[in-house]
């Protein structure tokens, strides 16, 4: 889904990725497997990044500890899973994950009474237009890494 640019994005650690080449191999070196390995990689090294919007704890709501909330873990689980297939998809793959995926998910994510209704109203978990979605590493080992285990999608 590299047509949403080649510019590379930066996680938490200060590591630059660029945006993932559907056409090569999955890092894991087995073919076309999981890109991510994690729902925990997949937001915090491209979702955030690619999917930004302004954060103002009133008409949209986020938290940073996202894990916390169950409905927001499936719902972001499910966009990392539809992501993953459709990648391999060069042709309409990244429209069809943006129109029956993230533009059905990131609004209900977002609305003020969604998953996210109970986050504290704090500037940890608000943004500007253009900045990264609010994002705290969850608990080592909450979201292990699966690529290990991944069996290819197709």
């Amino acid at each position: 889904m590299s047509d949403w640019g080649n510019e590379p994005v930066g996680d938490e650690t200060g590591d630059d990725k660029a945006d993932p080449d559907p056409d090569e191999p999955a890092r894991s070196g087995a073919g076309p497997g999981l890109y991510y390995g994690s729902v925990d990689e997949f937001l915090r090294d491209y979702l955030r990044h690619t999917y930004q919007r302004s954060i103002n704890g009133r008409s949209r709501v986020w938290d940073a500890r996202w894990w916390e909330h169950a409905e927001a873990v499936i719902r972001l689980e499910a966009l990392w899973r539809a992501w993953e297939h459709l990648r391999l998809d060069p042709t309409t793959g990244t429209s069809v994950w943006l129109r029956d995926h993230a533009d059905h998910h990131m609004p209900i994510l977002m609305d003020p009474d969604g998953p996210f209704a109970a986050a504290p109203d704090t500037d940890h978990n608000k943004t500007r237009r253009g900045e990264p979605l609010p994002y705290q590493s969850p608990p080592a080992g909450l979201f292990p890494d699966i690529r290990t285990d991944a069996v290819p999608l197709d």
